[in-house]
């Protein structure tokens, strides 16, 4: 859980997004924000390794820098406003891999899990997956979505190249992410329930991030098909 000074904190940072508010407080954000979002990384750790091994992240990996990248954003407010965390597998990308997420804002614990930007040979290498495994996938989805609500993501409209419209995993097979997203009270942020919430949100997505790693760890060691896929 973090000290109410973190919300404090973050609230006060929204409001004021520039160098001069935030360098007379950085050790505050040191001391009730980073370290005890690095000490519940570390917690959150040793749940993973009871059913998703593969995702145990160094806690300074997972932890992403305050420091906004504001080279290619019209958005030049120098720092983000929430603090957060992905669990990434570690033998894929960081990107482009299934993946487990949270953060603290102001407003809410956001939790995400899921498959957020695949690049071209990942995406077709799911769509192929999922072209022969889509009841297994959509039962493990029925699962996450107890408490992560629906699978989202964004889709193409017509069928990539060098798949059938007619599959049963057509709806699946359009998709370009795969993800769920859940939100809780920021209260929650406070509460000693916060690992266990988080925990168990990534505990019932874990079989969906495991089938989409499947399909890239089944195409690591061979040349990708149906290159005119890569299009879509």
């Amino acid at each position: 859980m973090f000290p109410a000074e973190a919300l404090t904190f973050l609230r006060g940072l929204s409001r004021n997004n520039d160098r001069e508010w935030f360098q007379p407080r950085k050790e505050t954000y040191e001391t009730k924000v980073k370290a005890p979002m690095l000490a519940l990384i570390e917690e959150i750790n040793s749940e993973l390794m009871d059913f998703a091994p593969e995702h145990v992240t160094d806690p300074k990996k997972a932890l992403f820098r305050i420091y906004r990248d504001t080279r290619f954003s019209n958005d030049k407010t120098p720092y983000k406003t929430h603090v957060a965390a992905v669990f990434h597998h570690k033998n894929l990308g960081k990107i482009e891999g299934g993946m487990l997420y949270f953060h603290v804002s102001p407003k809410q614990v956001g939790i995400s899990t899921g498959m957020y930007h695949p690049g071209p040979e990942e995406l077709l290498a799911v769509r192929t997956y999922l072209t022969d495994h889509h009841e297994e996938f959509r039962a493990a989805c029925k699962g996450a979505a107890k408490l992560m609500g629906k699978l989202h993501g964004d889709a193409v409209t017509r069928m990539p190249k060098g798949f059938d419209a007619e599959s049963p995993a057509a709806d699946l097979i359009r998709m370009k992410q795969w993800l769920f997203w859940a939100e809780l009270d920021v209260k929650t942020a406070t509460s000693p329930k916060l690992r266990t919430e988080v925990v168990k949100r990534f505990r019932a997505a874990a079989p969906v991030i495991h089938l989409l790693n499947a399909s890239l760890k089944r195409n690591t060691k061979r040349k990708l098909q149906h290159p005119e896929a890569m299009l879509d």
